[in-house]
């Protein structure tokens, strides 16, 4: 509930304010006498309501200074028709939001310090965009010690300038939502909306909906016009996170929307275009959902002008111990603790645990050793993974050299080989159709002599 404090000589008056707001607000009177300068400063207000029957400089006074200590508080003047028009224009001029003429109606008197209350919210969000974007999202703060996270950030870093779509690949937990941030606010629509739509989380009767929004009575509750997000985002970006679990149907709106910049709300006709980039990203692997006739084809290509291949933590062995540090240091601040580092063994531990659960799991266990951690330094019995509690797990981390695909490749040899190079047992071993190992075989240019056809196959480009 917000707090508001109503500043006011005349007993009766700060009397009906308080009764007017005190189902909807906290409030608080201050009367003749009472330091208000004083209470502003040991307790917090989300507004302050100021009657000009004060003495006319003392009450300048008190704006001027609310408006340099306190600037993202809203100052409604109270004011009489007696009172000259010219003293109101001048409170606003010198920061007050908005002012209200006695007597007033409840419903007036509550749309005031609404509209005050939410402008007051927008400023603050728009203050921590502007944060996010300077300081969060940004390509030189990422920590990139590693040679693949070092080609993935350099190339992201030239696609950023561009309005070509962008498809990011990686585990969960691996950043792919901080990097499509990242992306949009260091290019040029980096002033205009970014929206974020999980697709995974939405159940897929409302999914529609929400991307392209519904004209009144398209369907039964559809009580009102919805504008989508497409539409929502218009000269900004729309990220899709997890797009391959969109339907087919979705799939091909989504393309028309990629192909011609158009689209219709549901249950209307009128077309809507929209200058929108797209960044999508996924922890499935497209291609062999192209394979099963679960994803389109032409929208893959279409999302995908470049393909980003996002490594696991796992992968990035080099960045781990820094990363560590940074989501230390984050977590601190966040907590107002002074706690400066690792032990020893903490720091062993960090460094050679797998990390199944990739950066977010690496944060959150970071987070959960801070909260409960007393010295300055994180000891190792603040530092226990919740699924491994007793039995802390130690596990070498592959080569630096490793990649993604190599390891997909080794384990479909491995399948293979295990089912005596019978392509639907590896299939069944790999929980995968035989179509989608099929077409994986080709990618890899996997062969083996048993195969009849293996001189007319030809390996995936």
């Amino acid at each position: 509930m917000h707090k508001l404090l109503i500043v006011d000589r005349e007993k009766n008056v700060g009397s009906f304010f308080e009764e007017v707001l005190a189902a909807k607000y906290d409030t608080s009177v201050l009367h003749e006498g009472d330091d208000v300068y004083q209470e502003l400063n040991s307790s917090h207000y989300d507004a302050v309501i100021m009657n000009v029957f004060m003495e006319w400089e003392e009450a300048f006074n008190l704006l001027n200074w609310l408006k340099s200590s306190m600037p993202n508080i809203p100052v409604v003047i109270l004011t009489s028709k007696s009172e000259t028009t010219e003293l109101a224009v001048k409170a606003i001029k010198q920061g007050a939001f908005d002012f209200i003429t006695k007597p007033s109606s409840s419903a007036q008197i509550v749309h005031t310090l609404t509209h005050a209350l939410e402008t007051r919210g927008m400023i603050n969000e728009i203050d921590y965009l502007r944060h996010e974007q300077d300081i969060i999202y940004n390509f030189d703060k990422i920590v990139v010690r590693s040679p693949v996270m070092q080609d993935v950030v350099q190339t992201l870093k030239k696609f950023s300038q561009t309005d070509s779509t962008i498809t990011i690949i990686g585990e969960t937990g691996t950043g792919k939502s901080f990097l499509s941030g990242t992306l949009h606010y260091n290019s040029p629509r980096k002033n205009k909306p970014f929206i974020k739509i999980n697709c995974a989380n939405i159940p897929e009767t409302l999914l529609e909906s929400e991307l392209f929004g519904h004209e009144k009575g398209a369907f039964s509750g559809a009580d009102k016009t919805r504008i989508g997000r497409f539409e929502q985002a218009q000269g900004g970006t729309v990220f899709l996170d997890e797009i391959g679990e969109l339907s087919m149907g979705l799939q091909a709106k989504l393309l028309r929307v990629t192909e011609e910049k158009a689209f219709e709300r549901i249950g209307g006709n009128k077309t809507i275009h929209s200058d929108v980039r797209v960044i999508a990203a996924t922890n499935r692997n497209l291609e062999m959902l192209i394979a099963e006739k679960k994803f389109r084809e032409d929208l893959f290509y279409r999302i995908s002008v470049l393909l980003v291949e996002l490594p696991p933590l796992r992968l990035r062995e080099q960045c781990i111990e820094p990363l560590a540090h940074q989501l230390l240091k984050k977590t601190s601040r966040s907590l107002k603790k002074k706690i400066t580092g690792f032990s020893p063994s903490v720091i062993n531990y960090i460094k050679t645990y797998s990390w199944p659960g990739n950066i977010r799991q690496l944060a959150n266990t970071i987070e959960r050793a801070a909260i409960l951690e007393d010295s300055m330094v994180i000891q190792e019995k603040r530092f226990i993974i919740p699924e491994h509690v007793g039995k802390k797990q130690v596990i070498t981390p592959p080569a630096p050299s490793a990649t993604l695909t190599l390891q997909e490749k080794s384990m479909i040899l491995k399948a293979l080989e295990n089912s005596l190079w019978i392509q639907k047992d590896a299939a069944g071993l790999l929980g995968i159709s035989p179509r989608a190992l099929n077409y994986k075989i080709k990618k890899f240019g996997i062969t083996h002599s048993r195969w009849r056809k293996n001189k007319t196959s030809t390996p995936y480009p």
